[in-house]
């Protein structure tokens, strides 16, 4: 909103105004504002949860200090989705098709992950929301971000074309010769499902390889596939960050360093100038995403300052589902997606842990007639626990690991 105001006053030639116009400047002015919201209000937050007893329970896992939780406001992650929709609305053009995507899935997720949290606490069903209604909502998400791939004109990349060019004849006077001398330009914009795989050369990927057996219709196809990965990464990150979420401050400093290095990537690759010095896809538009990336970084560093260990509110899947779903649309977006298993490998392997523990316990019950477990607990953070690390060692620790990844991931640009 403010960014329509300050483009109507530099229309006017008022003073300074122009500096809206900067993508940094915006983006400083989300992260700060993000930041001061989500330590205003959350004292607010969690003395209204407090007095409501909107408290997590606890069941008995036999872990040290698991009882200490008992009672802490959980539904905390209504801070994280205010603290990023305020800024959002403030700094960011509300016209960009991406920036209208990311508030779709905030709104999207938020409100699946509260209808599941308050079955929980308040018609006491540990449960919560059944599976199946949740696969639902995340389908329905993903339907929407391929489709609106699919039919904006607004979602294009351009393709980067290298120039040959002839030189002079060489020494023996015979002829031209040509050579690569790494001249670029970026073609018309185009639809296209592009991506970008990492550590080739030659960095991109298009779905239709997959369906390339349908020779002339594979183009027509190729969303189809598209949206079922799309469906499949949301699914895959938003649980994920979901099972990650069961010490103080895991899930929520993970997710700021995670989303550092998507706004590092979205403003690269929303620059021609750095798209085309790195030699990556340039996506028009997407550097507003920068914006976003900021307000969400305040955002959860804010709540980590009441969430940090030990920790006065919890999140609840009111926030896991929504920064994991976050994290996995904004990747997509840029075209990133497939370097989310790097990225995200703490995320991954949190859901992988609970994945082998399950089945390797199935496998071995159905086998032996007793069920045996690969780790001592899942999510794999439980695991450590067992092992006698304290909570705050083990949140430091992944988050060593959760930034060792973020800087391989940016690595990726010109590690091929």
């Amino acid at each position: 909103m403010l960014y329509y105001l300050f483009h109507y006053l530099q229309s006017i030639h008022f003073p300074g105004a122009g500096v809206f116009e900067y993508i940094t400047f915006r983006a400083a002015a989300a992260l700060i504002t993000s930041l001061i919201v989500s330590l205003l209000i959350g004292k607010k937050i969690i003395r209204y949860l407090q007095r409501k007893q909107i408290g997590e329970t606890i069941r008995e896992l036999g872990l040290e200090g698991q009882y200490h939780k008992k009672g802490t406001p959980t539904m905390g992650g209504i801070i994280i989705l205010i603290s990023i929709l305020i800024p959002t609305f403030l700094f960011a053009k509300l016209h960009n098709v991406y920036i209208i995507l990311m508030i779709v899935t905030t709104v999207w997720l938020g409100v699946l992950g509260y209808i599941d949290d308050y079955i929980k606490v308040f018609k006491k069903n540990k449960e919560g929301l059944a599976g199946k209604y949740k696969i639902l909502g995340q389908i329905g998400l993903g339907l929407i971000i391929g489709f609106t791939f699919y039919f904006s004109p607004q979602v294009v990349i351009k393709e980067k074309v290298v120039k040959e060019e002839k030189i002079a004849p060489g020494e023996n006077g015979e002829g031209y010769s040509t050579r690569d001398i790494k001249s670029f330009y970026f073609a018309n914009t185009s639809k296209s499902t592009k991506t970008t795989i990492p550590f080739l050369k030659n960095n991109e990927f298009d779905y239709k390889y997959l369906v390339g057996f349908l020779g002339n219709q594979a183009r027509r196809w190729a969303w189809v596939v598209f949206v079922i990965i799309t469906i499949i990464i949301i699914t895959a990150v938003s649980n994920g960050a979901n099972m990650t979420d069961g010490l103080d401050g895991l899930a929520t400093g993970t997710s700021a360093i995670i989303a550092t290095t998507l706004g590092i990537l979205a403003y690269v690759g929303g620059n021609m100038i750095y798209a085309n010095y790195l030699n990556i896809m340039y996506i028009p538009h997407s550097g507003e995403l920068v914006i976003f990336a900021a307000a969400f970084i305040g955002a959860t560093v804010g709540f980590l300052w009441y969430n940090s260990f030990p920790a006065q509110v919890f999140m609840g899947d009111t926030g896991s589902l929504a920064i994991g779903g976050i994290i996995a649309v904004f990747a997509i977006i840029i075209r990133k997606e497939l370097l989310i298993p790097i990225l995200c490998g703490i995320f991954l392997v949190e859901n992988l842990s609970v994945m082998l523990q399950v089945s390797y316990f199935k496998y071995t019950k159905k086998k032996f007639g007793a069920g045996r477990r690969i780790f001592k607990m899942a999510p794999l953070h439980h695991h450590y626990q067992k092992l006698g690390y304290t909570e705050p060692k083990i949140v430091t620790r992944f988050w060593i690991v959760g930034i060792i990844l973020a800087v391989i991931t940016i690595a990726t640009l010109k590690l091929r």
